[in-house]
């Protein structure tokens, strides 16, 4: 039998009792599991419990929020085959990869431990205006509230970490939704959390659609902020219902990858397969448009052709894969129509293209245009475009034509290009010698443009989770 799954709310396992939502293994189309689909009410109950978790976490001691973050992490570490398997049977991502987003959870929460210890104000010199000398100032961070944290399906357990972790490090208290299609991995991240001693009410799941539980958190006042992981449209439409609240947006991309004509291209080449192909290209920062020193191009083109036709794609439990599904058939048939759109357009396909059951093999693309969607817009498939440029300037240039600004990568042996490149990108990130995808968890993250508001990484968000409280004293 298959099995249903209960949430956890207000330190109460809760929902065998109500109508449930099938979590669909998109590589087999098997189900994996039943998820209480919540109410309002269910999101009501949720918000009450949440807030009463907020006075106990408000008051807890940072070394005890540092402790149970701690014992998070291990615990993690302990489950990490066990969540490994979670994750490539909800979201379809290949076993090895998920195993990686395993042990990234767990120095996450590892990250949050010690800036919960870390989290302070700082001194402010009243003596630098004449009207204040003679007093003394200084602020504070306080918690900010409730938080309703909504997730996106493509990293399960980490993305849900970025938000959870950081807000219990500062003394916050949540109400998760995490994506419909992928909520397992969050059930077993709340008993594990529950486990190492998190108190009642400080972290709630509920799980349902956007109209009866997004719409609920994102307008309830009683909420203090919202981070939200996903589409430009939705986080615009979140952003215009959340009132007063604190929002922070992670959003789309189509991350640039420039190769100039003295960068190493055999380095190049190993990073984009993975930059470009890892979770079937269903990252935020994958790599979806690679310009190509003209004189470079055509070598660059076939080492990546190559590489990219090693790779095996299947079922993402196979030990060996390396691409499995897309995380529906109505994503699938999206990105194919988009590919077919290219190919009537000019576009060649290179390598892949191939619809293998739920699968779509990698692609690579050439002979595309800004104007193609595959290049425009965000393509979030196992689908890149390769592009000759002639100078560097104008490499800049069409990297940054782009209404996103997530991350982007540049290869160069020239100083002098990696700073200009730094200076003219409008991006949140420039990797030097690295592909866009580069990520580590207690670094900056966040774009410019439509790619969102605010800054994730432990310590970043944890700025955006908390009120400064400012203290002067008449002395």
């Amino acid at each position: 039998m298959v099995k249903r799954y209960k949430v956890l709310v207000g330190g109460e396992w809760i929902g065998d009792d109500r109508p449930g939502v099938d979590v669909i293994n998109p590589f087999d189309d098997t189900v994996v599991g039943i998820v209480p689909e919540a109410s309002a009410d269910d999101v009501e109950m949720a918000i009450e419990s949440a807030r009463r978790g907020f006075a106990e976490m408000a008051a807890m001691p940072a070394f005890r929020r540092a402790e149970i973050l701690a014992r998070v992490a291990d615990f993690i570490e302990r489950d990490r085959e066990e969540i490994a398997e979670i994750i490539a049977r909800e979201a379809g991502k290949s076993f090895k990869y998920a195993l990686s987003e395993a042990d990234r959870s767990a120095e996450t929460f590892r990250f949050a431990s010690f800036e919960a210890r870390r989290s302070h104000g700082e001194l402010v010199p009243m003596d630098a205006s004449s009207v204040s000398a003679g007093r003394f100032g200084y602020y504070v961070r306080t918690p900010i509230g409730v938080i309703g944290a909504i997730t996106p399906f493509n990293f399960p357990l980490n993305l849900v970490a970025h938000k959870v972790a950081p807000a219990i490090a500062a003394g916050n208290a949540l109400v998760l939704k995490p994506a419909t299609k992928t909520p397992l991995s969050s059930i077993k991240l709340a008993s594990i959390m529950a486990e190492a001693g998190l108190p009642a009410g400080a972290l709630n799941i509920v799980i349902g659609s956007g109209k009866v539980v997004g719409n609920k958190l994102v307008e309830d006042d009683r909420l203090a902020m919202i981070t939200f992981t996903g589409s430009p449209p939705v986080g615009i439409e979140i952003k215009a219902k959340s009132g007063l609240k604190r929002v922070t947006l992670e959003l789309g991309s189509n991350s640039p990858t420039i190769i100039d004509e003295d960068g190493d291209v055999d380095a190049a080449v190993s990073r984009c397969v993975v930059g470009s192909f890892a979770n079937s290209g269903q990252v935020c920062i994958s790599v979806q448009r690679i310009y190509v020193h003209q004189r470079r191009y055509q070598e660059f083109l076939e080492k990546f052709v190559a590489a990219t036709q090693q790779l095996k794609v299947g079922d993402p439990m196979d030990r060996a894969c390396d691409i499995g599904p897309m995380i529906s058939r109505y994503e699938l048939e999206r990105a194919v129509s988009w590919l077919e759109e290219a190919k009537e357009l000019g576009a060649k396909i290179e390598a892949g293209g191939q619809v293998i059951g739920n699968c779509l093999a990698p692609t690579i693309l050439s002979g595309v245009t800004p104007a193609m969607k595959v290049v425009c817009s965000e393509v979030f498939a196992p689908i890149v475009s390769v592009l000759p440029f002639e100078t560097f300037e104008q490499a800049l240039d069409m990297a940054d034509d782009s209404c996103y600004g997530l991350q982007a990568g540049i290869y160069t042996r020239d100083i002098n290009k990696a700073f200009q490149a730094i200076g003219r990108l409008d991006v949140g990130g420039v990797i030097i010698n690295d592909v866009p995808t580069f990520r580590v968890d207690h670094m900056p993250y966040g774009g410019n443009k439509q790619s969102g508001l605010g800054r994730e990484g432990v310590k970043y968000a944890m700025e955006e989770m908390t009120n400064i409280k400012m203290v002067c004293i008449n002395l």
